[in-house]
């Protein structure tokens, strides 16, 4: 029989309970103490706590403020708490904690219930939003998997969350883990998963797309919609019921809402993919160049573009960029059919076996083996051997067992092709595709990439005629010239499709004829002629030789809009201009672009040459825009068609937009058969009509269908043929009575 305890038994079993309970929260405090001074590993500062750090990507944005892409190591950008749908917050907190709004950063609460599920074979989290939101800022590892470190890292989230609680609002709190979770595929914060898996922003996710999101949180990859769509359905199903438990959401919204399918508009995080991937690494790489010579730093730190969340302002607009690719796309598909139908019954690499060589050399296949101290017999042996590879095709990346030497022999007959536009007036760029895929082919060919010009040089040649008192309607016979130059061999170019007999420099001109062209670079020589073009932008050598006239040198695309915007701006040469301004992520304007500007030539001289060009395209070789594709606008432009049909060029000038566009194999060796398919009346001028119609039809584009004003002061130049002729006859009508003929 058990002996009842006495009073005092009693009171000291309860002094003993009580000393272990004040001595368990005094080693509990003294261990929370412990952890909030760093003893079980580094506790952020209060400095680290009002500044917290995360990788954030760099927005690059159209003039219009769309997002044309990022840089990032985490795909990652900010958004504030107003720009959030209420249909996010909703979901979040119904899900992840319900008392959000009223604890102080720990919801003691649900922390114990957790206990008393485990006891029942039940797993329940017992994070708080804040303390998520800790872990996500200030854990580099993540959640430990050690289950002892676990428990260290729970208290330091409480530490963390209660000083997050401390200095910051709910809706701040809240804000901040948003923009911090990891969404999967590359999408980190609510704004990049709204336009990653919905193609929207943030404010304009509806209640079942925010719990698709706030669902994935549950398990990336488990409840990921691209990877998973039945879980994430019946995931997002769970997140409305709680919806609906928090109200957050009615009975009958649910009802509505849980029958729907995903719609999912996903689009991949990769700087391969999405709108101008060229201009975007052109871009990056001038914005590295622009900060570092001017010194703009991070508190003397230099920006790091993939991490420090800067937002670049473009003068792209973005519908134009859209359709500029989709005019390359769509045209170039047909073009290399015509390409590879040329060749039929002849054998494209017979004697080339020199380019096949370098083809090799140059490709990262053969910089690998090499680097792997490979031989270059052990290497070819491997370049003989067929391999599972990705080709590009036009319907697409196509796996296949190739060898690889053939690979390099396909990439060779390839058409190439690049274009740019940009507002003359300003220098804007507003469209720019440096190659027909990022993915495949990363050099650029807009600025990086020279390319013999060919017959879009004669302009140039023409302007300094003109400039020098020659009219347009001059009649010179259309015959061979020869141009002696001392020390150098005697020149006299070629030519094909000769117009018989005298024509006006106008229809020499409109008609693209070489030997009326090398007579004026006869008349006018050419020092002064490389030296105009020089004037109008063009950076690349261009030799002092007869030769020029023809195009006998290279430029870049980037370079010769730039020129011809000199025709179209009155006489003015504005540089070509692609950053508006470079803020950093608290909206500072670290960069602000002015404009560049030099007068290259006489308005007066440059007008008429806009009469001139527009008689390429009314009655000459730019005909075709006209009569096949109907772009019944003032136009002017200039075709060109280098030697062996190696590059086809076509450029446009309107009053409001320049453009240019070029065409071509990688390497020069390989070209059309005939100049009927390789000329850039075919193979470069339907692209820019394939851009240019939807660029008119487009009523939020302020593209202006005006002709070219007239200098104020009047023309002096006669460009008027009828008026010329009338002219010449009445001034020799009057020579003859003064003669007395």
């Amino acid at each position: 029989m058990n002996k009842p305890l006495t009073q005092e038994e009693i009171r000291k079993y309860n002094r003993r309970i009580w000393k272990v309970l004040i001595g368990g929260l005094v080693l509990f405090a003294l261990f929370i103490v412990a952890i909030s001074f760093g003893v079980f590993g580094d506790i952020p500062s209060f400095r680290a706590i009002e500044h917290p750090k995360s990788n954030e990507a760099t927005e690059i944005l159209s003039e219009d403020g769309k997002v044309l892409g990022t840089y990032f190591v985490k795909n990652r950008s900010n958004v504030n708490y107003n720009q959030i749908s209420p249909n996010v917050i909703n979901a979040l907190i119904a899900t992840e904690d319900v008392r959000f709004r009223s604890h102080s950063g720990i919801d003691f609460k649900r922390t114990f219930t957790i206990f008393l599920y485990a006891m029942i074979g039940k797993k329940q989290g017992g994070s708080t939003i804040t303390q998520q939101l800790a872990l996500n800022l200030f854990s580099e590892e993540g959640r430990q998997k050690n289950y002892l470190k676990r428990i260290i890292q729970k208290f330091q989230e409480w530490v963390i969350a209660v000083k997050l609680e401390r200095n910051y609002t709910k809706e701040e709190i809240i804000t901040m883990y948003l923009n911090t979770v990891d969404f999967g595929n590359q999408a980190y914060g609510i704004k990049s998963a709204a336009r990653v898996y919905f193609n929207t922003t943030p404010d304009k996710l509806t209640v079942p797309q925010a719990a698709v999101l706030v669902g994935i949180q549950r398990g990336i990859t488990r409840y990921s919609p691209t990877k998973n769509p039945e879980r994430a359905l019946a995931r997002r199903n769970t997140v409305m019921a709680l919806m609906v438990k928090a109200d957050f959401l009615t009975q009958e919204q649910f009802d509505q809402e849980k029958d729907k399918a995903l719609n999912l508009q996903f689009t991949a995080a990769t700087t391969n993919d999405g709108v101008a991937p060229y201009f975007r690494a052109v871009l990056k790489a001038e914005v590295k160049k622009l900060l570092d010579e001017r010194s703009i730093t991070k508190n003397g730190v230099p920006y790091d573009l993939d991490r420090d969340g800067l937002k670049i302002t473009t003068t792209i607009n973005y519908d134009m960029q859209v359709y500029a690719e989709q005019a390359q796309k769509e045209y170039m598909k047909q073009l290399q059919a015509q390409f590879i139908a040329s060749w039929k019954g002849r054998n494209p690499f017979k004697g080339m076996e020199m380019q096949i060589d370098q083809g090799v050399k140059r490709s990262d296949r053969y910089k690998a083996l090499k680097l792997e101290g490979k031989s270059d017999e052990e290497i070819m042996q491997d370049f003989n051997t067929p391999s599972k590879l990705t080709i590009f095709t036009w319907k697409g990346n196509l796996d296949t067992l190739m060898k690889p030497i053939d690979s390099v022999k396909y990439y060779k007959l390839l058409l190439r092709n690049a274009m740019m536009s940009m507002d003359p007036k300003t220098g804007y760029i507003k469209a720019w595709v440096g190659g027909i895929n990022f993915e495949h082919f990363k050099y650029d060919q807009v600025k990086m990439g020279t390319r013999q010009v060919g017959s879009t040089a004669k302009p140039f040649t023409y302007a300094v005629a003109i400039e020098n008192g020659y009219s347009p309607c001059l009649t010179v016979p259309n015959e061979p010239v020869t141009i002696s130059t001392p020390g150098s061999p005697d020149w006299t170019p070629r030519s094909s499709g000769t117009l018989p007999g005298s024509i006006t420099l106008q229809k020499a001109l409109a008609y693209s004829q070489n030997y009326v062209t090398a007579y004026l670079m006869k008349q006018v020589g050419p020092t002064a002629v490389a030296t105009e073009i020089k004037k109008m932008g063009i950076t690349s050598d261009v030799p002092v030789v007869p030769s020029i006239c023809l195009g006998s040198f290279d430029a870049s695309i980037y370079d010769m809009v730039g020129a011809y915007g000199v025709f179209a701006n009155k006489g003015v040469w504005t540089q070509p201009t692609y950053i508006l301004k470079i803020e950093d992520k608290n909206g500072v304007v670290l960069y602000d672009s002015k404009p560049i500007i030099k007068v290259a030539m006489n308005e007066e001289v440059a007008y008429v040459m806009t009469r001139m060009l527009r008689g390429v395209v009314t009655g000459g070789t730019g005909y075709r825009l006209i009569g096949r594709y109907g772009v019944n606008v003032p136009t002017g432009g200039k075709t060109g068609t280098t030697q062996n049909n190696s590059d086809g060029w076509f450029m446009s000038i309107t009053p409001d937009l320049v453009t240019g566009v070029w065409t071509g194999c990688e390497d020069r060796a390989f070209h059309f058969t005939s100049t009927r398919d390789g000329e850039g009346a075919n193979s470069a001028l339907p692209i820019y009509a394939g851009f240019i119609k939807k660029v008119y039809a487009n009523p939020n584009i302020k593209i202006s269908k005006a002709d070219f004003e007239p200098p104020k002061n009047g023309v002096s130049i006669v460009f008027d043929c009828n008026q010329y002729q009338q002219q010449q006859e009445q001034g020799t009508t009057e020579l003859d009575k003064k003669l007395g003929f």
